[in-house]
Parts: structure tokens; C-alpha cells; sequence
């Protein structure tokens, strides 16, 4: 497992859903939570948002299948300090428990800039607006 602090946050918007990539490859949650600001919100699944310890069980969740996942961006729209990044992707492979996963979809995500200059999540949207919409 790769060390989280050895891998750059990005400092660009277009460079984040490849950091994530490789961080998401590590398999190793802490890496994918230092790509979020603290409150920042993770959808992983459609009509339910969740924040903090939530956000990290959830994507470890994702993590502990132990299949990788590429990324493929494709558009960026950056004002100021925020974008929007619209990245499809797919998991695919043999899970940690012998089975066949394939998990795709079109990321629909807001980034922000921090005064840091790095780029991290504030909403990890990663199914964006596929399936049933939300009720109010």
C-alpha cells in the first residue's frame, strides 16, 4: 500500500480525476479522503449524499473490492476557484472476494481550489444525473 503523503494533490482541476485515480488505486481510504475538503459530500449511491465519517466508510466501501479504476475526463469547466468535472470512469476486474465487478458511470463533480492551491472535492458525485431523479 502506497503511503498517502506520496502522492501530489493536483494543481490544476483537470489534473484532479487522475490523482484520484492513482489514489483510488491504492486502495487505501486515507489516500482518497485527503482529495476531499472536510465537508465535503460523496453520493455513493443515487439520492443519498453523505458527508464526513459517512464519506469515508462509503468510499471504502468502493475500496475494499480491490479492482482499480481508470479514469477518462471529458470536460473541465474552471471560474475561479471552482470546477466542474464531468469524468466517466469504470471498475472492473475480480473483486477481493473472487467475483466479477464492473461498476461505470459519468462522474458529475465540483472541485475547489484551496488556499493552498490544491484542488480537492466538495461533492464526489460519481453516477452524476444516470437514474430515477430525486424526490424532494
Amino acid at each position: 500500500m502506497t503511503h498517502p503523503t506520496s502522492l501530489p494533490l493536483a494543481r490544476s482541476a483537470a489534473e484532479h480525476p487522475f490523482v484520484f485515480e492513482r489514489a483510488f488505486n491504492t486502495f487505501d481510504p486515507a489516500a482518497v479522503d485527503r482529495l476531499y475538503e472536510p465537508g465535503a459530500g460523496f453520493v455513493p449511491e443515487h439520492g443519498r449524499l453523505v458527508t464526513g465519517p459517512d464519506r469515508f466508510r462509503a468510499n471504502d466501501a468502493f475500496l475494499r473490492l480491490r479492482v482499480p479504476i481508470r479514469v477518462a475526463p471529458r470536460h473541465t469547466y474552471v471560474v475561479g476557484d471552482l470546477a466542474l468535472l464531468i469524468v466517466d470512469f469504470v471498475i472492473e476486474g475480480v473483486a477481493a472476494h473472487g467475483d466479477g465487478v464492473r461498476v461505470e458511470g459519468t462522474a458529475t463533480d465540483v472541485a475547489r481550489r484551496g488556499p493552498d492551491g490544491f484542488w480537492r472535492y466538495v461533492i464526489d458525485n460519481p453516477f452524476g444525473g444516470a437514474g430515477p431523479p430525486a424526490t424532494p
